[in-house]
């Protein structure tokens, strides 16, 4: 039950990541999660984990790993497009 959390607050930080850097709308469900799950893991192995915490996961550097992740995954797939 615990990995059902995980999965929840993952979509939570990627909608918010996504709300943040203004490229939620064009991201899924699950594109949403693994930017939160991920942009988690990334926030947390360079910032550490401070503040509040939700399911195992730090809140603040979840979400900036997240943002991070978003613009870095959407200016690849930008210039591939191009």
């Amino acid at each position: 039950m615990g990995w059902l959390w995980s999965l929840i607050v993952g979509a939570i930080i990627g909608v918010i990541a996504g709300a943040i850097t203004g490229r939620g709308n064009s991201m899924g469900w699950i594109a949403n999660i693994i930017a939160g799950l991920v942009g988690s893991a990334i926030g947390q192995a360079l910032l550490g984990t401070w503040g509040p915490s939700l399911a195992g996961m730090a809140l603040i550097p979840s979400i900036l790993g997240a943002v991070i992740l978003v613009i870095i995954v959407s200016l690849i797939l930008g210039r591939k497009k191009a």
